[in-house]
């Protein structure tokens, strides 16, 4: 159980306390919302849902752009409160904070597009009727979000969510509440009519709570066990999920990668955030002809990084059970052979994690199956492309991946059974509002961002007007005895050559 978990237990249990990763304050006290309540906000969503959603996509975008004008105006605010509730350095919320407005920003901006009723191809049976294609928004949306990106990744739903018109109840983590509650008392600034967004916080029970109160869509964002729980749980109500779970992604190099980008790619993209990303580089296969130079390039660009200190370039992490996760991750590893060329068994020192590159790894060991979610990256010899396709596949997760080379890097990225890839970068697919969001496989199901975000949050609603009524209905039993023979020389002869 965690430190936060331990304070949260004492006393009545009605409340409990977010504390800093790095230095142990106490952040902020917060309720602990049970059952009860949790279904109240849901009610209060439905009615604000609806008045939310007559306001139309004019209004709505207005609101989301005045919320992205606060959250630009208040940012510095939120930034302290980012890197003191999450432990994360502030550039790395500043990150955060830019993604979340150009997410924000582009959902508000498309909305209509996505959306609006449109005429879709008619049919050859009922010519004289017109088809019609719409989006409608599903209602009340539930998200429970993740402690790693407290900003970013759960405005990926609810940013989309509210611009597809739908009301939202957020249960944020635990261990970053503060941070949920901070957003929704910004949007009130903007929507204060309504309580169009409202935060729930509290534990587990409370995120069940949500999957139970009635809402028309449950997004969640975490690891796959948990992704299961949630699953099980709204499966009681026949409440559809997205799920954004966790990942093991590979990033390869091929011979003509341009090497010293790709070691210093490599090292951002698993030590960043403390490794604590869900699209993070856990794994790199090198081709044999330059591994020597990628390990020499990626042990100079680590040299000197660290965590902690005054100004600190990787956070501690902010999770306390996930030290013991990585030390046992690294410890497996390297008593069954691997070695440290950077780091090693003492970089694990609470709350903090040093930079570890691991060489010589087994390839069925812990660190190279499981998600590790701390600043740990293996790197392995493979023979070409081919077998570090192979070897890249051979999960169970499928959420990101990176390829670097330039004659085979596409193609590669193409083959890669994930949900997102970068070529010749790395996690620059979550940096586009266009592109969706998601995995396969343990790395879960549905997409946020993008146009197929957008319309995770809406239900399609199919309408068949009649344009003008006709003298011989076939979908009648007053037609004549002489349609159908006619309708089907007309389709002989359409189909019937083929």
């Amino acid at each position: 159980m965690s430190m936060t978990q331990d304070r949260a237990r004492t006393g009545e249990g009605k409340s409990f306390e977010s504390v800093s990763p790095a230095t142990g304050e106490v952040v902020a006290t917060l309720p602990v919302h049970d059952e009860a309540e949790v279904r109240e906000a849901v009610q209060r969503a439905r009615k604000a849902a609806q008045w939310w959603g007559e306001l139309g996509f004019d209004g709505r975008r207005e609101r989301l752009r005045a919320y992205t004008g606060v959250l630009t105006r208040r940012r510095e605010e939120l930034l302290d409160l980012i890197s003191r509730e999450n432990g994360k350095p502030r550039v790395d919320a500043f990150i955060e904070h830019l993604l979340a407005l150009e997410h924000l920003d582009w959902a508000a901006k498309n909305a209509r597009r996505i959306m609006r009723p449109r005429k879709v191809a008619g049919s050859m049976l009922l010519a004289n009727v017109k088809p019609i294609l719409e989006y409608q928004p599903v209602g009340v949306v539930g998200v429970i979000g993740p402690w790693n990106y407290p900003l970013f990744t759960p405005m990926g739903s609810i940013g989309y969510a509210l611009a597809a018109g739908n009301a939202v109840v957020f249960k944020p983590s635990e261990f970053t509440p503060a941070v949920g509650v901070w957003l929704a008392d910004a949007f009130r600034e903007v929507v204060p009519e309504q309580p169009v967004f409202q935060v729930v916080t509290g534990f587990g029970e409370t995120g069940a709570a949500l999957c139970r109160a009635g809402v028309d869509k449950l997004a969640f964002t975490g690891s796959a066990p948990t992704g299961r729980k949630i699953m099980a749980t709204c499966a009681e109500t026949l409440t559809p999920v997205l799920l954004e779970l966790g990942g093991k992604d590979a990033m390869l190099v091929d011979s003509d990668a341009d090497i010293k980008s790709a070691a210093a790619a490599a090292l951002w993209g698993s030590s960043s955030n403390a490794g604590q990303t869900c699209i993070g580089i856990e794994r790199v296969y090198v081709v044999d002809n330059v591994y020597d130079e990628f390990v020499s390039e990626l042990t100079k660009a680590a040299s000197g990084i660290t965590a902690g200190g005054d100004s600190p370039v990787i956070g501690p992490m902010t999770m306390p059970k996930q030290l013991d996760i990585v030390r046992e991750h690294v410890e497996e590893a390297l008593d069954r052979g691997a070695r440290a060329i950077v780091g090693g068994r003492d970089s694990v020192r609470a709350p903090y994690i040093d930079p570890i590159i691991l060489v010589d790894v087994p390839e069925d060991a812990r660190v190279m199956r499981e998600e590790t979610f701390g600043p740990v990256l293996p790197v392995t010899r493979v023979r070409d492309l081919d077998e570090a396709i192979e070897k890249a596949n051979r999960t169970s997760y499928g959420l990101g991946a990176a390829v670097f080379g330039k004659r085979r890097g596409y193609d590669a990225a193409r083959k890669l059974r994930s949900g997102m890839t970068s070529v010749n970068s790395v996690l620059a697919f979550a940096g586009f509002p266009a592109l969706p969001f998601g995995g396969v496989g343990e790395s879960g199901f549905g997409r946020i961002h993008g146009e197929d975000g957008l319309k995770e949050f809406t239900r399609a609603k199919a309408i068949a007007k009649q344009r003008f009524s006709t003298p011989a209905e076939m979908m009648s039993f007053d037609r004549p005895s002489w349609l159908p023979k006619v309708a089907a020389k007309l389709g002989d002869l359409r189909y019937g050559r083929r």
